[in-house]
């Protein structure tokens, strides 16, 4: 891809502010509970399908804890993932789940019993299926149906459609109902991948000075792929 597409913005860090809820409204008015200290629930299992928010999720309560001077930590089983052993943590976060090897299941599985006995930190957990279809221990996988569990709904392509607008009008641009439908069709459809596109659209835009219209997000596909 060409230099100018290196100069994009960062996207902005995941924060319950800027995640779209849709259909996740009951979701974000716990967890903002929890950081209010108005829920007390203290183990949440997230699950639904890749792109559909988790990890920002999962990412922006850290992010909220952190701001607040506590700790908190944030880890994926897609990577090495080691569990904190320290009872002073406030919020632990863990992603991936359904990628954890037979190791890492029983460094979970003796985290979640540690956290119930002895510690008072949110555990927030995420995986792709419900609990009950988790292919781990079954010892875990009946610790993890014992607190919260949450469904993540993927936003419909009205939400989705929304959400790109309002991204473009915070960046100083507008797109069209057609340019988002274009993108929805030729695209990847997870909202990361459609705000990095929309970006790279504006800068591109405005390298080449001209309007954001269809040819000129076909040919930035072009140039992308």
């Amino acid at each position: 891809m060409q230099q100018l597409l290196l100069d994009i913005l960062p996207p902005p860090s995941p924060a319950l502010e800027n995640f779209q809820p849709g259909k996740n409204a009951e979701l974000l008015h716990m967890l903002t509970g929890i950081l209010s200290g108005r829920e007390q629930e203290r183990f949440v299992y997230l699950w639904g399908k890749p792109g559909c928010g988790k990890s920002h999720v999962l990412q922006a309560v850290v992010a909220a804890y952190t701001q607040r001077n506590l700790k908190a930590v944030y880890c994926s089983a897609k990577k090495q993932c080691e569990f904190p052993v320290e009872n002073d943590m406030d919020c632990i976060a863990i992603d991936d789940i359904d990628d954890l090897n037979a190791a890492a299941q029983i460094g979970l599985f003796n985290l979640y019993n540690q956290l119930r006995d002895e510690g008072h930190a949110l555990l927030l957990l995420s995986g792709t299926v419900a609990p009950m279809y988790l292919n781990l221990r079954q010892d875990l996988v009946t610790r993890l149906g014992w607190g919260l569990v949450f469904q993540v709904h993927e936003l419909t392509e009205e939400e989705k459609i929304q959400a790109m607008k309002t991204h473009a009008a915070d960046r100083g641009f507008e797109i069209s109902q057609e340019i988002c439908l274009y993108l929805l069709r030729h695209g990847r459809r997870d909202l990361p991948s459609l705000m990095m596109t929309l970006d790279a659209l504006d800068r591109y835009s405005l390298v080449h000075q001209r309007p954001i219209t269809i040819p000129l997000l076909r040919e930035l596909l072009q140039v992308a792929s």
